[in-house]
């Protein structure tokens, strides 16, 4: 089972973000996302339990950096180059404009993401 990139279809673009979704790829759903610099994910996770993403994410940093927050108060810089997990319980912030690759368990990631589209309609954008 393979997919290209390019072939991942366009879930969300606007200026400096393209978001490409494939959902239940061997039960995982696969991200490719471009985010701009100042992207802030908190907003958009507002009402899920502790104002936080429950949906953990195994992912690679192709480029940019990313300020990750956890529930626990901690924070770590994801950068280019940088493989990661992230537990459930976690925002983030972009502090460079990222490229990342993501793999996420599709129930969680539908969870999250319903929601986000919800708060994004809310918000106006």
């Amino acid at each position: 089972m393979k997919i290209n990139k390019e072939n991942i279809p366009v879930a969300m673009e606007g200026p400096g973000t393209i978001m490409r979704i494939q959902d239940n790829f061997g039960g995982m759903t696969i991200c490719f996302n471009e985010v701009p610099k100042g992207t802030d994910f908190g907003p958009l996770l507002n009402g899920l339990q502790n104002n936080s993403c429950h949906c953990p994410h195994w992912g690679y940093v192709m480029s940019g950096k990313m300020l990750v927050t956890y529930d626990d108060g901690t924070e770590e810089v994801l950068s280019g180059g940088d493989m990661y997990y992230l537990p459930n319980g976690h925002t983030a912030i972009v502090q460079e404009d990222i490229k990342i690759l993501e793999f996420s368990p599709s129930k969680e990631f539908n969870e999250v993401i319903t929601h986000v589209g919800k708060k994004m309609a809310e918000l106006g954008g």
